[in-house]
């Protein structure tokens, strides 16, 4: 198969505010080669995104993405990689690359995957999928008794886990402990509390570790991203002053030595990977292999479309022991709309992987329409980009 089209839908809210929400925008990728078509989708800033497929070259080492792309064989997994190294090493001066790059990767494996009848995850060399365990994904309330009521209506809907994050946490330590209690009492003595402070401390360990007994007393599994996503020092510095709370983070990574760095150096002891970022599912599936030998549980992140949900899910889902699964549950509508199918918990409260060829989500044409930014990109007063037709 030859890669004869990549085209980008940029699709919004009508209103997209300042909460710390990635389902209010989307940046969603169709290629399509040997007749088959394949979705992705891009977490990262869509216009800049796209500028990246269609810019000018600057240099050798800062050509689009397109030149990497367009026109190249498609015939297994092999060929994914073979384009992906090509990617990075003709756009390595092109920061915007790799977000750009992980949609395409993603749809490339939604198209090899269907071409051949077999799920993504069986192409990436598992044998079998495993559930896993869902946690709900949500923001802190604005005050503690908001976040009680969030995390009890978590419980009442069937979750076990929760993953609280962001604003106003890091506001005052009473605050937080206030919100940490709140979100332990709502979720019930055995349900299992995340805690994401969305990198709010930078690379002050202090402030960070001051929060470390409210955690233990509350039982916190993991202490999500506290500090920029590469400040390793400050990782490794709380990671030393924590007794039962485990460190999280790698969001952040995009490229697979980000993320293997932050094991080794910041000492993280789960590593959560989007596939949106990183360069897709391969980098993904690298990183999981190299948890396992390290000894770190691999989880993946998203926060937007259950395109991307099923994307994140596909480089862990032959992990029998990494069960934990970050699951998005107060997506904006177009999130929720942007697909047909939709990943649900079971009657065990699992969530499984679809085992259909490629990703196994359809996404609704009527939502590329309903939510679309149209854009035009002119260089030199010629069109090199326009919305592509659903």
């Amino acid at each position: 198969m030859k890669i004869e089209s990549v085209d980008f839908f940029y699709l919004a809210m009508p209103d997209v505010t300042t909460a710390a929400d990635g389902s209010q925008d989307a940046l969603v990728v169709r290629v399509t080669a040997g007749g088959h078509v394949g979705w992705g989708e891009c977490e990262a800033a869509p216009l800049p995104s796209i500028a990246a497929f269609v810019c000018p070259m600057s240099h050798g080492a800062c050509r689009p993405v397109g030149a990497s792309v367009l026109g190249e064989t498609l015939d297994g997994p092999d060929d994914i990689r073979r384009i992906a190294a090509t990617v990075a090493y003709n756009s390595m001066d092109l920061l915007q690359a790799p977000h750009t790059w992980s949609g395409i990767e993603m749809a490339l494996w939604d198209v090899l995957g269907r071409a051949r009848g077999m799920p993504a995850w069986k192409l990436l060399g598992y044998e079998r999928a495993y559930p896993k365990v869902p946690y709900a994904s949500v923001l802190f309330g604005a005050t503690p008794q908001q976040t009680l009521e969030r995390a009890k209506g978590i419980r009442a809907n069937g979750f076990r886990a929760a993953k609280f994050g962001w604003a106003p946490f890091g506001e005052s330590l009473s605050s937080d402990i206030a919100h940490l209690d709140a979100a332990r009492e709502g979720l019930g003595p055995d349900g299992i509390v995340l805690i994401d402070a969305g990198q709010i401390f930078g690379e002050d360990v202090d402030a960070a570790a001051a929060r470390l007994d409210a955690m233990e007393r509350n039982r916190v599994t993991f202490f999500e991203e506290p500090f920029h996503g590469h400040a390793y020092a400050a990782y490794a510095g709380l990671r030393d002053r924590m007794k039962t709370v485990v460190s999280a983070g790698g969001e952040a990574a995009h490229n697979r030595y980000m993320a293997e760095h932050l094991i080794d150096f910041g000492k993280v002891g789960y590593i959560q990977i989007d596939c949106g970022r990183i360069g897709g599912l391969w980098p993904a599936k690298q990183v999981a292999d190299y948890a396992v030998q390290r000894g770190v549980t691999y989880i993946n992140h998203t926060f937007t479309s259950n395109l991307a949900l099923s994307a994140s899910m596909q480089p862990f889902a032959g992990l029998e022991k990494h069960t934990i699964c970050e699951f998005p549950t107060g997506l904006k509508q177009l999130a929720v709309d942007l697909t047909l199918d939709h990943i649900a918990p079971d009657a065990n409260g699992e969530i499984h992987v679809p085992d259909a060829p490629g990703l196994g989500i359809a996404v609704n044409p009527e939502a590329l329409v309903r939510y679309r930014v149209d854009v035009e990109i002119r260089v030199g007063g010629q069109p090199v980009f326009v919305t592509p037709k659903p």
